[in-house]
């Protein structure tokens, strides 16, 4: 699994991708992409996400 983004919260400002150390996430032109392969579910992005758009499918952060 993978981090779920919320598009109609989501500004596309790139906190998310600056800080995914692997590089999971991508700041495409109208969304961001998570390549679900990459995503380690550390809950890094969802911590930098100013607006709250990021979510771990199980809910938590480590």
């Amino acid at each position: 699994m993978a981090v779920r983004i919320d598009r109609d919260k989501c500004m596309y400002c790139g906190a998310c991708t600056s800080v995914c150390p692997f590089l999971a996430l991508e700041l495409r032109e109208t969304y961001v992409h998570v390549h679900e392969d990459k995503c380690k579910e550390c809950g890094i992005c969802v911590k930098a996400c100013p607006v709250g758009a990021i979510s771990l499918p199980r809910g938590d952060t480590q």
